[in-house]
């Protein structure tokens, strides 16, 4: 696996496919992951590459409190879509079967069997069960209408949508839109989207959308409704 050489375009055309579906390199937060790959990119991913570009300047907000970031940093070569030679990565990963086994290892390894790490399991089991058990509670979501205006009236409309639609992250769904025009010659685009009110806020939609700014002069929020 692997995005390739990400200082070639090809590279980043690999990186904007595998965003294309996704908010984060690995998981629903920012992790070590994004920073991993990050840290491998030498210049911003042009405009045409809207979800690396979306990518790109949310994980560099984060870049003063990187190391704080949850995770651990792998070779660059094991993140991303399988099947993409890397010649910046290390040693090929284990085979998939210990992989798993990875994913399984929830209590940390099997030379720490003292009785410290014998308490810690039992206490973790029990957590875990705990929360198991508890029923899923109930999700707050609202409904928002965003206006994002262009800079002028030669901004490609239709290229802004696909970067506002790009911006994909748990709880956030996108909905109906349309061009509403303002004058001169100008149109907005009018948004709506329903998001889950623990996961996203219109501070972060604001940020992301903004971030391209090659086409977005600046987002205003038209209505929010608790649903």
């Amino acid at each position: 696996m692997g995005f390739g050489d990400l200082k070639s375009a090809s590279g980043l055309k690999v990186l904007n496919d595998f965003l294309s579906e996704r908010s984060y390199i690995e998981g629903y937060v920012p992790s070590q992951a994004d920073v991993a790959v990050f840290d491998a990119i030498s210049a911003p991913p042009s405009a045409d590459l809207c979800h690396a570009l979306r990518w790109y300047n949310h994980i560099k907000s984060y870049q003063s409190q990187k190391s704080s970031l949850p995770g651990v940093k792998k070779p660059l070569g094991q993140y991303g879509p399988a099947g993409v030679a890397d010649s910046t990565s290390g040693p090929a990963p284990a085979s998939k079967e210990d992989d798993d086994d990875d994913d399984m290892d929830l209590f940390g390894s099997d030379d720490e069997e003292d009785a410290e790490a014998a308490r810690l399991k039992e206490e973790r089991l029990a957590e875990y069960a705990a929360r198991k058990s508890k029923k899923p509670a109930l999700i707050a979501k609202s409904s928002i209408l965003l206006d994002v205006k262009p800079w002028d009236d030669e901004t490609d409309m239709a290229k802004l949508e696909e970067c506002v639609r790009s911006i994909q992250m748990d709880g956030l769904v996108w909905g109906q839109s349309k061009f509403v025009p303002v004058g001169y010659g100008i149109k907005k685009l009018q948004i709506s989207c329903v998001v889950e009110d623990d996961k996203v806020g219109t501070d972060i939609l604001e940020e992301q959308i903004t971030a391209f700014e090659d086409f977005v002069q600046s987002m205003d929020v038209a209505a929010f409704n608790k649903i």
